[in-house]
């Protein structure tokens, strides 16, 4: 059975960190990519950053340089590590496993999804 649990969100204010872990199960991240998404009320999804199977990182524009993706095989874990956080980071983040290349963002469609950690950046 295939599952992606978040965690590591949280209150921060700007300009602070968090790091956010992604544990998957059900396949393993050597043939999966797996994305980080966010979404604010009231606006689309959107793609943050995104881990291929061979190692490959992809960033949205808004995040490059701030944000680092990285994973763990042996903890079956992506993690994002996110710097220099600003008030308009702030949405529920996701996770989610990559199953084909498609038409979607960093280049794939996605079939499993986290049920997403809040991050809030306030002073």
């Amino acid at each position: 059975q295939v599952q992606l649990v978040e965690s590591g969100g949280g209150l921060v204010q700007p300009g602070g960190s968090l790091r956010l872990s992604c544990v998957v199960s059900g396949f393993t991240l050597d043939h999966h990519a797996v994305a980080w998404f966010r979404q604010v009320p009231g606006k689309e999804r959107e793609g943050v950053s995104c881990m291929t199977a061979n190692g490959y990182e992809h960033y949205v524009e808004s995040v490059r340089g701030r944000f680092t993706i990285s994973k763990d095989h042996a903890k079956n874990t992506v993690y994002l590590q996110m710097n220099g956080l600003k008030p308009e980071d702030t949405a529920v983040y996701y996770c989610a496993r990559a199953r084909v290349y498609g038409s979607g963002w960093f280049g794939y469609e996605y079939d499993y999804w986290g049920q997403g950690t809040q991050v809030t950046v306030s002073s």
